[in-house]
């Protein structure tokens, strides 16, 4: 692994850490208090499940975007992937805005959906570039799949 590559996962590591620590903070304001209150599916997670389950997911996003960058973003096919990355890193963290801090179920659920497909496309992109990039982002995918089908549930209970 050149220095050049792992400078670039860690930046990308970095960045996602950070926008998962900003929806963390979104996410305690009412976790405790208007989340507590709302019915919820028997397949829910414990709350305490969520923190190390994003951080990793932040973790393998960010080695998958170091990857992909590590391409060189003089590369169109690399700009691509990274700008559909950022914008479903952008609306990862507004779903914590609307769901959390808004306290809007359903609107959460709409950008929850468009999550998903700008996940599929970052994954698409991602897999021109490099299949490893492609393949870390799984994982993410599968949890917003769950976590989409966990806020339908939620907005069809309350």
């Amino acid at each position: 692994m050149t220095k050049r590559l792992v400078i670039r996962i860690a930046i990308s590591v970095a960045i996602c850490l950070l926008i998962g620590t900003l929806a963390g903070f979104v996410t305690q304001t009412t976790v405790n208090t208007w989340y507590a209150t709302l019915n919820k599916p028997d397949f829910t997670p414990p709350k305490w499940v969520f923190a190390p389950v994003w951080t990793l997911l932040y973790i393998l996003m960010g080695i998958a975007a170091g990857l992909v960058w590590s391409g060189g973003f003089y590369h169109k096919w690399v700009k691509t992937a990274l700008y559909h990355f950022g914008f479903q890193l952008l609306l990862n963290f507004s779903w914590s805005i609307v769901f959390f801090g808004f306290n809007k179920i359903f609107w959460s659920l709409l950008v929850s959906i468009g999550l998903l497909i700008l996940i599929l496309l970052t994954i698409k992109w991602f897999k021109v570039v490099n299949r490893t990039a492609a393949y870390l982002l799984v994982p993410y995918f599968v949890w917003v799949c769950f976590a989409t089908v966990l806020n339908f549930s939620i907005w069809q209970l309350n």
